[in-house]
């Protein structure tokens, strides 16, 4: 499988750059999985094509400001640092710029001295375990201090950091935005749940592997970053229900779909559970949890439209990314969404 296989050109002014003031009235491409047929709607239209009994499935993690900007002690050369994973205590894994600067023993000075960071170890090329110095509540002062660590492809500043939370984000430990969520607001979620669909929350906690490039030309030779998920018991039996009674499980994005994937047993059903997951989906791979899912449009040759071409064929995926630039989506985190589901007939009175 070629990763050739998964390119599509797209026109860099598409390349949604600020979040919609609503939500909501972003654009949803619908794609009938088995047929390839599309419809056009808005995304708050998405309660017609949901039924009495399905089961919403929502990532809750909650995005770091995780960008540091800070100087080394003893030059003052200014040093940009991204946290990427908590260690243990108060070690992090960080991505480090420029990472020659970052030798083992090196203090870095943020806020003027409320955070300091030292080198404790160098795992590859920028990557460095930092142990943080400070008083109080790490998570108060990375909120005081950081900034939201936007995808390489926006380049505009977020006047408002909340726009890159979904309105459920609850426990703090992404590196990105699970970003199908960021088209819900809490009126639509309360539409959703009023017309008797379930909604199970589970965390799946991004890296920035999201945005790692396949650098391999085989597929399958494409190496997983991990990623921390829990699902509790509340969410487990949710879906199981929905399972057992006939009725759909959507997943919210592909990061709730990797945490369903990988938690699940062969027989598709879920328990309370917490690990890593290094996953990976692409064409060939049997579903064995989610019947649906929405999600926004993706990079090419990245693992997310093999993942999405896994749920619908590459052709279908392919042909609706053609007709959504032709329609002048907008795409990537703050762009459209889509809804990748059995039947798009919908009920549209």
């Amino acid at each position: 499988m070629d990763v050739k296989d998964f390119y599509y050109d797209l026109p860099q002014e598409l390349i949604a750059q600020d979040p919609l003031e609503d939500r909501s009235s972003s654009r949803l491409l619908l794609l009938d999985k088995k047929s390839g047929d599309i419809k056009h709607k808005h995304f708050r239209d998405i309660t017609h094509f949901l039924r009495p009994g399905d089961c919403l499935v929502i990532n809750n993690t909650k995005v770091l400001p995780a960008r540091l900007y800070g100087v080394k002690e003893d030059t003052q050369a200014k040093i940009e640092i991204l946290l990427l994973k908590r260690k243990e205590n108060d070690i992090w894994e960080t991505l480090v710029k420029p990472g020659k600067k970052a030798k083992i023993g090196t203090r870095i000075i943020f806020g003027e001295g409320i955070l300091v960071g030292e080198v404790v170890d160098i795992i590859e090329e920028g990557n460095r375990l930092i142990k943080f110095y400070y008083e109080g509540i790490f998570e108060e002062i990375l909120d005081q201090l950081g900034q939201m660590p936007l995808p390489p492809y926006i380049t505009h500043q977020l006047a408002d950091k909340n726009r890159y939370q979904t309105v459920y984000a609850k426990y703090d430990g992404s590196a990105a935005a699970p970003t199908a969520g960021l088209h819900f607001t809490p009126e639509l979620l309360q539409q959703v749940r009023d017309m008797g669909v379930d909604i199970a929350e589970v965390t799946l906690h991004v890296g920035l592997g999201t945005f790692r490039p396949v650098k391999v030309e085989n597929v399958l030779d494409h190496h997983m970053h991990s990623e921390f998920y829990m699902v509790s018991k509340e969410a487990a039996d949710k879906i199981n229900k929905a399972k057992e009674t006939g009725n759909r499980v959507i997943a919210v994005g592909t990061t709730s779909t990797r945490t369903l994937e990988a938690a699940a047993d062969e027989n598709g059903m879920l328990k309370e559970t917490s690990g890593w997951t290094e996953i990976f989906i692409y064409p060939g791979y049997k579903f064995k949890v989610i019947d649906a899912l929405i999600t926004n449009f993706h990079l090419p040759e990245s693992t997310l439209v093999m993942l999405v071409s896994a749920l619908a064929g590459r052709e279908h995926v392919l042909n609706a990314y053609e007709k959504a630039i032709e329609e002048r989506y907008r795409f990537f985190s703050f762009g459209d969404a889509m809804f990748i589901t059995d039947d798009i007939i919908g009920d549209e009175e």
